[in-house]
């Protein structure tokens, strides 16, 4: 099965944003995150997918309790994209394995400022993530505190494939395909080959976007349904506020 979303603008508004369901079944829904918006509630107060999400499930199906959801993936904040989220505890355990197993394609479109040397390659490396922090850093000396944090951070490797679709030399259109789903991976490999996503300046991109976003969207993921091997294809167009970075990429 093939679902391609509407077109959509960049950023998300507020609390009147539209949530736009780009997949659902008794286990499983697929669902729009615009940029901006985070994929799960933290300190901040601020609105997230997640609880969007479950407010429409409470409406939809007029539950009077807690619903139940699973968050199986996330998108960083400044990113737009499809992300998926289990209904069931079925629906969580089947996609969490196929995350496991790297069953789960994903193909995400990225702005990078400049142009790749090469058209397309593969790029394996090693990235750091810092995978917690400690507890009563108050009642720490900053060299436990650095202690604390180098035992908490895990160097991986990552990999990806990418393919440059059109650049105008300034901004460059780039496919890229993870092959491993590490944190930030992508926008760090890309600044590492010299490239940074376009507005990512916490990895070296020079140019601030005006509503904050990057230049990253999760434009296609497929993966297999929680009760049968049928295959889901999503895909959603390209933000449509990119283009005035690409008019006159060839």
């Amino acid at each position: 099965m093939n679902i391609q979303a509407p077109k959509h603008e960049g950023r998300g508004g507020g609390a009147q944003r539209r949530l736009a369901i780009l997949y659902e079944d008794n286990h499983i829904i697929a669902v729009f995150k615009p940029a901006g918006v985070l994929s799960q509630g933290d300190n901040t107060g601020d609105p997230s997918i997640f609880d969007d999400v479950k407010k429409y499930l409470k409406e939809k199906y007029k539950k009077p309790g807690n619903v139940f959801l699973g968050l199986v993936h996330r998108l960083d904040r400044p990113v737009s994209g499809i992300i998926l989220f289990a209904k069931t505890s079925k629906g969580a355990s089947r996609l969490s394995e196929q995350f496991r197993n790297h069953a789960i394609q994903k193909t995400y479109h990225g702005i990078v400022e400049g142009k790749p040397a090469m058209e397309r390659g593969d790029i394996k490396g090693k990235v750091k993530k810092i995978s917690f922090f400690a507890e009563g850093f108050s009642n720490k000396s900053d060299q436990q505190i650095l202690e604390e944090i180098k035992r908490a951070t895990k160097t991986r490797t990552a990999e990806l494939s990418y393919e440059v679709i059109k650049s105008n030399q300034k901004y460059s259109l780039v496919k890229i395909m993870p092959k491993t789903g590490r944190f930030h991976q992508i926008r760090i490999q890309m600044a590492q080959m010299g490239n940074p996503i376009l507005g990512d300046v916490k990895h070296g991109a020079k140019k601030i976007l005006p509503d904050k976003s990057i230049a990253l969207c999760a434009t296609n993921i497929s993966f297999k349904t929680a009760t049968e091997d049928k295959i889901i294809n999503l895909s959603v167009d390209l933000p449509e506020n990119w283009q005035k970075y690409l008019s006159t990429a060839k």
